[in-house]
């Protein structure tokens, strides 16, 4: 799971990042913090971002350790996709859900009830007897996720302000990205230590030490309590939740089923209820109600470009992370902690360049997008013909980790023209779509990736199709974030 700080709209020139989606509208301004309070504000700060970077961790982490799980429980191919996308379904689906529960609940008792869950389902994981259990409690983790991380930036908000605040975002941004990084190594020296027998169950069983130690200090966090606010959109939420399953349970089970006709019938009833979606969020809207996704925010300046980029882009990206794993542990025959110390320069490259063009000029921030993108995909393109291995391979998997690192810009650009008190709910939708465009890759990549290995494993010859599979979708990201460069201009720099 990839997660970027939640923006504000910008007025007159970038905003600093908002509580985004975990504000209400009609919140009462943040105060800042109270004078006794500020000698524990770095202590609630690591507390916080300790959480969010184990919610991070486990998507990358668990990457790692697919191939070996695959072996140890017998784990079928579509097994594999669902232990991967399961965690990222929920999360994504929830994501918006989770960050009104902390406005309604207050934000340390849906960080401490999010976190305590967490630790529960880390510890399931490990546990789980068979495939299908984990597959269960893959969901589950990813819902208690979707509780805990809206509060963090909530959290921050409350205890720190001024330049406090903006050193505090900076490091919430180096946590993401260090996750992805820390993740793949970790998931690699894990399961290649394989302490105690424990072999792939160490990479969900690291998070219940760290959970517990969080969960027995409540009171480090301040206390605040729930401001109500509008009633959550249940009837959106169950919707959107069946047209997302329906859809992307037959691309996962389709392959190792033979494609029987109910797959294709779920697929045609996964867009019916799109549909049916977008019919609740206007009924819901009518009746003054507050949408899980709001059609005015849709109407809003850049933000329809925008969201087919933050699907389109992080598809390849959660399609790719899994595809190479399979490839690097299979033809490649790496051990996973070569694996996982393999993917360093990748991800490497990616947070070098996502904390780094934030800061470009006004000028250069918006022709990134679609630069960094097609970069991307022509790098794809070489996933084939490098499938060999050695440094031609990890030069290219490199330079895709690059060309994906302005990812994170496209949120930025995208908010620049909303309203302020749109805000939340646009980074809501955008950072719901991201998560979802993994999702999306895992299901539609993914199986074309196991397809074409097939029962041999030819892994090499599967990235040739994979990689040209990634540079259209990359492409078609970058045709779509060039809208944003011909985008409104009264508020850029």
């Amino acid at each position: 799971m990839w997660t970027m700080p939640r923006f504000a709209a910008p007025t007159d020139s970038v905003r600093a990042p908002s509580a985004a989606p975990t504000s209400n509208r009609g919140d009462p301004p943040t105060p800042a913090p109270p004078p006794g309070r500020r000698a524990s504000a770095g202590l609630v700060l690591g507390v916080v971002l300790v959480g969010q970077f184990m919610a991070n961790l486990d998507v990358s982490i668990v990457n790692v350790a697919l191939p070996v799980l695959r072996t140890d429980l017998r784990v079928s191919d579509a097994g594999l996709q669902l232990v991967a996308a399961g965690y990222l379904i929920s999360y994504a689906v929830l994501l918006i859900t989770g960050a009104r529960l902390g406005g309604i609940l207050g934000y340390r008792r849906a960080f401490l009830a999010g976190l305590a869950a967490f630790t529960l389902t880390s510890a399931a994981c490990g546990f789980a007897p068979r495939a299908g259990s984990l597959i269960g409690f893959r969901f589950a983790q990813g819902a208690s996720a979707a509780l805990m991380t809206p509060q963090v930036m909530s959290i921050i908000q409350r205890t720190r302000s001024g330049p406090a605040r903006n050193r505090a975002l900076g490091y919430f941004a180096a946590v993401i990205a260090g996750g992805i990084v820390v993740g793949q190594a970790a998931g690699g020296l894990l399961v290649d230590a394989d302490l105690f027998g424990s072999g792939w169950r160490a990479v969900f069983l690291v998070n219940v030490p760290v959970g517990l130690l969080l969960i027995v200090a409540p009171r480090v966090l301040p206390a605040d309590r729930g401001h109500g606010g509008p009633a959550l959109d249940l009837p959106g939420l169950a919707t959107l939740s069946a047209a997302v399953l329906l859809f992307v349970l037959p691309l996962v089970l389709g392959h190792d089923l033979g494609w029987p006709a109910w797959t294709f019938a779920s697929l045609g009833a996964s867009v019916v209820l799109v549909g049916v979606f977008v019919l609740v969020q206007r009924h819901v809207a009518a009746r003054g109600g507050r949408p899980l996704i709001s059609p005015r925010v849709l109407r809003a300046p850049g933000l329809p470009a925008a969201g087919v980029a933050l699907l389109l882009a992080p598809c390849t990206w959660g399609a790719f992370l899994f595809t190479t794993t399979l490839h690097l542990q299979g033809e490649l025959e790496l051990s996973p902690l070569r694996s996982g110390l393999a993917f360093i320069p990748c991800v490497g490259a990616f947070a070098l360049v996502s904390l780094s063009v934030p800061r470009l000029s006004g000028r250069l921030r918006r022709p990134a997008i679609p630069v960094g993108l097609s970069f991307a995909a022509v790098s794809y393109l070489f996933l084939g013909p490098t499938a060999g291995g050695g440094v031609p391979y990890e030069v290219v998997t490199t330079l895709v980790g690059l060309g994906l690192g302005v990812m994170p810009l496209i949120i930025s650009v995208a908010l620049e023209h909303v309203p302020v008190e749109d805000a939340p709910d646009a980074s809501g939708l955008l950072l719901t779509l991201l998560q979802l465009g993994q999702v999306i890759g895992l299901a539609t990549v993914g199986t074309l990736f196991l397809t074409l290995a097939g029962d041999t494993g030819a892994t090499g010859h599967a990235e040739w199709g994979v990689g040209w599979a990634l540079a259209a979708l990359a492409l078609l990201a970058a045709a779509s974030a060039a809208f944003l460069v011909r985008g409104p201009r009264l508020n850029r720099r």
